[in-house]
């Protein structure tokens, strides 16, 4: 699948009666909403995510990832979580700093993709992998995958599905088994003032993977957000040389999603 894109409303949506109830009278703001009708609200200084029942968002498999991760990398903290007939909601602790793709950023894209590579070497090199109870792994994936490209990127969007799942089941061989973001995309990434990597949200999706299922699609996503011409100081900054093999792959894998 294309990115799967959070954009800030226009105008605020009517708010959840389960988010009001979490707010209980406090300011309440909404941050974001995204294509399968995701919000997220930030109140009184936490952020409160809400998936509306039957849209699929992972929202209790992202509270497991976060509660796992946060003994070693900076994510958000969970300090709740629950569920109605209503939907299903998640509650975080604010981190510093700012998503790669605030308006900021996008007007300083040489430092933010140097923070998303950096965050992302340092997220592959922290997390414990023989402790990581999560998998990303191509046939755990492939096992999920509906299969349909009508939402690709254009470069996929024309292939025959029998040859693009030909292609998904003959994966290259795993250069370096890690703990993957699972959803490496720009916004995903938080920048401090400084300029510095200081976080990373979003993490329905993480598990044990080849480091090229977030290395192929972060440096995908550059050009979605920040205009084509960035993948060689994303690829310099992590410190490793593009394998054209192995990005076009998992790039074809993600279009194919979930």
């Amino acid at each position: 699948m294309a990115e799967l894109l959070i954009v800030q409303p226009p105008s605020p949506s009517p708010v959840p009666a389960a988010v009001s109830r979490v707010a209980a009278g406090r300011p309440l703001r909404q941050v974001w909403i995204n294509q399968l009708g995701g919000l997220t609200y930030e109140i009184a200084g936490l952020f409160m995510k809400f998936a509306p029942a039957g849209s699929g968002l992972p929202l209790r498999q992202e509270a497991e990832r976060l509660r796992w991760a946060a003994r070693y990398t900076p994510v958000p903290r969970v300090v709740g979580e629950g569920e109605d007939d209503t939907g299903f909601w998640l509650i975080t602790e604010a981190l510093p700093g700012r998503s790669a793709v605030d308006p900021f950023w996008r007007k300083n894209p040489e430092k933010a993709v140097q923070a998303i590579a950096y965050g992302l070497k340092k997220l592959h090199e922290t997390l414990p992998l023989d402790e990581c109870p999560f998998d990303w792994g191509v046939e755990h994936r492939l096992s999920l995958s509906p299969r349909d490209l009508s939402g690709a990127d254009p470069i996929h969007r024309d292939l025959p599905i029998e040859e693009a799942w030909r292609r998904a089941t003959t994966p290259p061989p795993i250069d370096r088994l890690v703990v993957c973001h699972g959803d490496p995309c720009a916004p995903n990434t938080l920048i401090g003032d400084d300029g510095r990597w200081s976080g990373h949200v979003d993490l329905a999706t993480m598990g044990v993977a080849d480091r090229w299922a977030d290395l192929a699609v972060g440096s995908w996503s550059l050009d979605w957000n920040y205009g084509p011409g960035w993948e060689p100081l994303f690829f310099a900054t992590y410190g490793i040389d593009p394998d054209p093999e192995r990005i076009a792959y998992y790039r074809l894998l993600w279009d194919l999603g979930p």
